[in-house]
């Protein structure tokens, strides 16, 4: 028979799950009211449009929440979802707009090109211009142009592989580098072993025996490194992970610049978030680390599809066959490669991106500078507040960018039940016009101070409510 004292605390626990779904269950009828064009748009298209831009993965519990804001127009901070409602922007593009939403030097430079035409399949005017200006700003001897990071990426291996005459890579456990297969990888343990295996279904078994996964930051890394030197083409590194800011191994990064350069192996910097925005020359020059291979995106093209290639000119040779003249006995003596892609040099993402240089080199690093520092006295604030009230959060940040402050890859029990929490987290946010989504956020220099004061009430009031 139980106890009286035992009684009541299954009283008290059944009393405060039924407490707990009936503030749910109020709470997903207000968020589905406030936001019902798009859920709505989302189950009338779901028949014939095959995404997964959604809120985290799916979990049964927010089911009548799993669907994407719907946007309809934005602007500097802010942007508007399909039902009118305005929430302040920490998403930024995924980490594109630096300036903010549709700003107005990039705007125009893009209506400038319109009434011009697009003009694919003949070389952009801007385009030696745009190359230039990133070999101005990031130190690299050459350019190369795609349309998206992750065809950038690719091309970025294939150039060490072909200097080189090599065929492994090595990249690290907790980087992402594009949705290819050759990246598509992880560790894991099987059998008591750990072991490279596909990332998702569909990845071909066979990839993984070119792609070493090692443990970002470890030291021990640097003896596989030496172990497969002769196999090695290029070791591929996220310097800062966007999973992991508060990891920023400036000496782990300097040795594997050394030993690279040391064994011949390719250091390629995958500087798509990091690009331009720690730095005008990025982590590169933030760090004082000079790699061979450096790809960017995001936040150069403006808001338009970019990819960027630059690196050194024995790499980057093998795209055109290398430097030769007109009116002597020169030609192209670089062993090529296969490069191509229809909408490289896009001419409306060759304006924008002009645009964007020309901004960062007028305002220099000041720009990055005073926006690297508003951002850390946000975390600051928010950490401050999850210290005094017993929150289970902390925050980091790398410049603009910040996330979580964890250093170590969680497992997989415990991202689970982290997802749950941040997500309905994030539902909070969203249902007070606060938008953000992933795991790591942004700031851009369209953020005022009100705004950033709102997003810290909003962040306060969001736990407060879950509470």
């Amino acid at each position: 028979m139980a106890t009286q004292t035992e009684t009541s605390a299954t009283v008290s626990t059944s009393e405060k799950t039924l407490h707990q779904q009936k503030a749910l269950e109020e709470f997903i009828a207000r968020y589905t009211q406030r936001t019902k064009t798009s859920k709505q748009l989302a189950q009338t298209y779901r028949p014939v449009l095959a995404d997964n831009k959604n809120l985290g993965e799916f979990n049964p519990v927010f089911k009548e929440l799993y669907y994407p804001i719907v946007g309809k127009r934005s602007l500097g901070s802010r942007i508007w979802d399909v039902d009118d409602n305005e929430y302040i922007d920490v998403m930024m593009g995924l980490g594109i707009n630096l300036f903010g939403h549709n700003p107005p030097f990039i705007k125009e430079a893009l209506l400038e090109q319109l009434d011009k035409g697009i003009q694919v399949g003949l070389q952009s005017e801007l385009a030696g211009e745009v190359a230039e200006l990133i070999c101005q700003l990031t130190g690299m001897e050459r350019v190369a142009f795609s349309n998206t990071g992750t065809e950038a990426v690719m091309t970025a291996i294939r150039l060490a592989r072909a200097a080189t005459g090599r065929t492994k890579i090595a990249l690290f456990s907790g980087s992402y580098h594009g949705h290819f297969d050759g990246t598509l990888v992880k560790a894991q343990r099987v059998d008591g072993n750990l072991r490279v295996v596909p990332l998702a279904p569909g990845v071909p078994p066979h990839t993984v025996n070119d792609v070493l996964v090692l443990d970002y930051g470890n030291p021990q890394s640097f003896e596989t490194i030496k172990e497969y030197k002769q196999e090695l083409a290029a070791v591929l590194v996220v310097p800062v992970q966007t999973s992991r800011p508060a990891l920023q191994p400036k000496t782990f990064l300097h040795q594997l610049r050394q030993l690279t350069q040391d064994l011949g192996i390719t250091l390629i910097f995958d500087e798509m978030v990091t690009g331009f925005r720690i730095h005008p020359g990025g982590a590169q020059a933030y760090f004082g680390i000079e790699a061979d291979i450096a790809t960017y995106g995001k936040i150069v093209g403006g808001g338009m599809p970019i990819g960027i290639i630059a690196g050194k000119a024995v790499y980057m040779d093998a795209i055109d066959g290398g430097m030769w003249n007109y009116g002597d006995s020169s030609y192209p003596q670089a062993t090529k490669t296969f490069f191509a892609g229809t909408f490289c040099k896009h001419p409306l993402a060759m304006a924008a991106a002009r645009a964007v240089l020309k901004h960062l080199k007028t305002q220099g690093s000041a720009l990055q500078e005073q926006l690297n520092q508003r951002t850390s006295q946000f975390v600051e604030t928010l950490n401050t507040f999850f210290e005094a009230n017993q929150v289970p959060l902390r925050l980091a940040n790398f410049g603009s960018l910040f996330g979580s402050a964890a250093i170590e890859n969680p497992s997989s029990a415990e991202n689970s039940a982290a997802s749950g929490s941040m997500g309905l987290f994030r539902y909070q946010l969203l249902s007070r016009g606060v938008h953000l989504l992933g795991a790591s956020g942004y700031l851009s220099t369209a953020h005022t101070d009100e705004d950033i004061d709102y997003i810290i009430q909003a962040v306060k009031d969001s736990i407060g409510e879950l509470r």
